[in-house]
């Protein structure tokens, strides 16, 4: 299958489903261990320095989030959704996600009626659309960012991260966005190596000398402020003007 684009889905689960009243049982399969050399990081978040934009502030980047077999799906333009091809180069942050935090807290709810959805968030889960699998879950979220454009201040890869997470109710939450997955990386993520803590501080580094040298302190208080605007756009548009950006 060439990479980067989808596969046609097999009707092949690794899930044993049970029918218990209006739930579906699923017992989860072991997963793969992380491989970073076959870019291989089954049910995890991934991150890596976007060009340009991590240099001149090293916490944006670029995320994406895998499939239980490991592969990496991420939002990288307009209409795009990569599989397999992790767009800006190899993931440099990750962290594991625990499927047992899927399902509402328990098992996933799939009833035959909205009357009968039994999660907490009930209706909004509905509405985004429950899964039988964590593939299907994040399967939906594919098919609803081929239709989105993309824009790296309101409809970026985070927010498709954050509608794949919101279609999972992964930790029994429903308000997965931008800010909440940065986060979740910066204070829970692993460097896969060394050399991936040089590759997205580096630029940076090299950049701020650069610019103290040449311009001066000028260009620091710039940078400040430019690093500070994008983090007040960020949270007022997720926080404040909840309709500004896409979750």
């Amino acid at each position: 299958m060439p990479r980067g684009r989808l596969p046609i889905m097999d009707p092949k689960t690794g899930y044993d489903v049970e029918c218990d009243g209006s739930r579906i049982q699923h017992d989860l399969w072991p997963l793969d261990e992380i491989d970073p050399k076959s870019v291989k990081f089954p049910c995890c978040l991934v991150w890596t320095p976007l060009p340009v934009v991590s240099w001149l502030a090293p916490f944006i980047g670029h995320v994406g989030i895998c499939r239980e077999a490991g592969a990496v799906l991420d939002f990288s333009g307009s209409y795009f959704v990569n599989v397999e091809d992790f767009a800006f180069g190899a993931a440099a942050r990750y962290v594991q996600l625990n499927r047992e935090k899927f399902y509402c807290g328990t098992k996933c709810c799939f009833p035959p009626n909205l009357a009968g959805h039994t999660c907490k968030n009930g209706y909004q889960h509905a509405e985004y659309g429950t899964a039988l699998t964590w593939d299907d879950a994040l399967q939906s979220s594919v098919r609803y960012f081929e239709h989105k454009s993309y824009n790296l201040f309101t409809c970026n890869s985070y927010s498709f991260v954050a509608n794949c997470l919101n279609r999972l109710c992964y930790n029994g939450s429903m308000n997965w966005n931008m800010i909440a997955v940065a986060a979740l990386l910066m204070f829970k993520g692993q460097w896969v190596d060394f050399m991936s803590i040089v590759r997205s501080f580096l630029p940076f580094v090299v950049v701020f000398c650069l610019g103290l040298v040449l311009v001066g302190w000028a260009f620091v208080i710039g940078l400040f402020l430019i690093s500070l605007l994008l983090l007040v756009w960020f949270l007022l548009g997720t926080y404040c003007v909840k309709t500004l950006l896409e979750s």
